[in-house]
């Protein structure tokens, strides 16, 4: 990025301790913007805020922060997006609380771009994770950027989905885009950041603080055009997103589930709610308003499967038909069909081998189809 007066003005007023958005808002309208901010006199600026916000003004930030920031801006595809520049997301100037400006690595044309966010459990179900990618890669396909939150579960498969289809997927991160959180998606965040995009209002070297991300999550929602929950447990930071979301007036979308799963809890009560049920990435579309044109990926509005053949007779025949649609374990399934355990086993061994099957966490199972 081309780091000129204008861009270093904006960073250091990012920097700067103390300085909230909503002060920063006020000051910026006064004087006009970060340049006319920064050459304020002391006095012009307490009479507008506080007299601390008026000395860091004067003072500026840690010089080593603001080098070690400027040196970070000059690296390709690095850029402070600030609410002046034409890639500022209108979408985001819509909420309540915008920020000032933004760090940003990727592709700049996503930004703005139509969008739809989906997040949801990080310790999700294997199922769970097959449907957020193939809605995320079915909604990228028509068009639409996927947003999520860079979490381990839902958010990961969210973005890998989005990256396999043309309108790709934006990492919103609570910390300093200089860090990777959490670190087991670096080779996810590497990719978003050469295919897609990281976002994230903080400083460089922020760590993963637990009071950023409700922050981060205003951003999740605030970029799309609505929010679809996958999973969720009822204490899920998932929910903070969907009420932000409905606040912003943006559409909340939910994929219902098994009603003894905890991780349909949380999507149960979002429908109750008024969230709109969704079973197919063409349902969303259709709310939206969005026209899907046919791809080789398919418009969304078929099931993403990759089950193998149903056994009709059998052990493995009478298991499947057994374990039904919610998950179970092999006592319960050996009640039901007066199977042995160890043939129980046997048979689903050869469901899960066949993709029929997944293994759940507490030695439950539960079908695929």
């Amino acid at each position: 990025m081309n780091v000129d007066a204008r861009v270093e003005a904006w960073a250091s007023l990012q920097l700067l301790p103390g300085l909230g958005a909503r002060s920063l808002v006020t000051l910026l309208k006064h004087f006009g913007g970060p340049l006319e901010l920064r050459a304020a006199t002391r006095k012009s600026v307490a009479a507008l805020a506080s007299a601390e916000v008026a000395a860091a003004i004067e003072r500026g930030p840690d010089p080593s922060l603001l080098e070690r920031t400027l040196e970070w801006l000059r690296e390709p595809g690095h850029r402070l997006v600030a609410w002046d520049d034409a890639e500022y997301p209108r979408a985001l100037l819509a909420i309540a609380d915008p920020p000032p400006a933004f760090y940003y690595v990727g592709r700049p044309e996503l930004l703005t771009h139509d969008a739809v966010a989906i997040v949801g459990s990080r310790n999700a179900t294997p199922q769970g994770v097959e449907h957020a990618q193939a809605f995320a890669a079915a909604l990228s396909a028509a068009g639409l950027t996927i947003v999520s939150g860079l979490a381990l579960g839902i958010d990961a498969a969210a973005h890998r989905g989005g990256l396999s289809a043309a309108a790709s997927s934006i990492a919103v991160v609570g910390t300093g885009l200089d860090r990777v959180y959490p670190a087991g998606n670096r080779d996810l965040a590497q990719r978003l950041a050469s295919e897609g995009g990281l976002l994230s209002e903080f400083a460089l070297g922020t760590p993963p603080l637990p009071e950023n991300f409700p922050r981060r999550n205003r951003l999740i929602s605030g970029l799309a055009r609505g929010v679809l929950i996958v999973e969720a447990t009822l204490n899920s930071g998932s929910l903070i997103t969907a009420r932000l979301a409905a606040e912003q007036g943006r559409e909340v979308f939910a994929i219902p589930g098994s009603i003894h799963s905890p991780f349909s809890k949380g999507a149960h009560r979002l429908i109750r709610e008024g969230a709109k049920l969704v079973e197919t990435a063409q349902d969303v579309l259709e709310e939206l308003g969005v026209r899907a044109e046919p791809t080789a990926m398919g418009t969304g509005s078929e099931p993403i499967t990759r089950a193998g053949s149903l056994p009709k007779e059998g052990p493995a025949a009478r298991v499947l038909a057994a374990l039904g649609h919610d998950p179970a374990g092999i006592d319960l399934l050996a009640r039901r069909t007066g199977l042995s355990a160890e043939s129980i086993t046997v048979a689903l061994v050869e469901l899960e081998v066949a993709g029929r099957v997944v293994s759940l966490p507490g030695a439950l199972y539960q079908r695929r189809d």
